[in-house]
């Protein structure tokens, strides 16, 4: 509620703002794609560093099985948010390419599809004969006027490399962190892995209190709920490592 109440809304409304806004839309924002990165990125490394410590595996395990799941990970989810983004993207582009197609094979059909869109908002008569002429009058506008209210389709938030980058940068730098005092190697075993699991709280609860900054929403329920889910994923990973260790009767490192 603070961010809202210290904007200036007479001035965000003034017509030529309100212009630039609609000419360049802002769209999706990539605070989604960093924040999908940064937790799966301490998720994934702290997860193995605490199945490992379950396990009793060696500090060399942990970083080399720490270091190569990092980069692997953190490319191929880099490259799975690049196709799912570029396929939300063609879908985008093939369904103007039809509505385009719909117009001119059947343009009764289609101006029937705007008249019934408006008539859903309330016009009616006069009025809504004038919307459906001024929408229909303007192939680009017609077509626009269709991805929205039809399809529910937006082009703006499509941009697949911008979610590939954000999305591994933000997996490897903050998926890195675990690792840092297993790579220092200073002091015994327990001591690197209570520092170990202190940065991966914290970066939890950085990066959900993070998203509740920007998103307007309470930031200490958000960095909380992040830090509940990693805490989770890391408490499995150390059941599993030490009940293995326990059924094959692995001596600790």
């Amino acid at each position: 509620m603070r961010f809202r109440e210290t904007r200036n809304l007479g001035d965000e409304h003034r017509a030529d703002r309100i212009r630039d806004r609609l000419n360049s839309p802002r769209g999706e924002s990539p605070l989604g794609d960093f924040i999908l990165g940064g937790v799966d990125g301490v998720v994934t490394t702290f997860a193995v560093v605490a199945g490992s410590a379950g396990g009793g595996l060696s500090v060399t395990a942990i970083i080399i099985l720490g270091l190569a799941n990092l980069f692997a990970d953190g490319f191929s989810m880099g490259i799975s948010n690049y196709l799912g983004t570029r396929s939300r993207q063609q879908e985008v582009a093939q369904a103007r390419a039809d509505e385009h197609w719909q117009i001119k094979a059947n343009p009764e059909g289609e101006k029937e599809e705007i008249r019934q869109i408006f008539a859903g908002k309330g016009l009616e008569g006069d009025t809504l004969d004038q919307v459906v002429e001024v929408v229909t009058s303007d192939e680009r506008v017609w077509v626009d006027t269709m991805m929205t209210e039809e399809l529910k389709l937006s082009e703006i938030s499509a941009r697949p490399r911008r979610a590939a980058l954000y999305t591994f940068f933000a997996f490897v730098l903050c998926g890195f962190l675990p690792l840092l005092p297993f790579i220092a190697g200073n002091g015994l075993f327990d001591r690197m892995f209570a520092i170990s699991a202190a940065l991966a709280a914290a970066t939890f609860l950085a990066l959900g209190i993070g998203k509740g900054l920007v998103l307007n929403a309470p930031r200490l329920r958000s960095g909380l709920e992040t830090l509940m889910i990693g805490s989770a994923a890391a408490a499995l990973a150390y059941g599993i490592g030490f009940g293995l260790r326990t059924v094959y009767g692995i001596a600790p490192a």
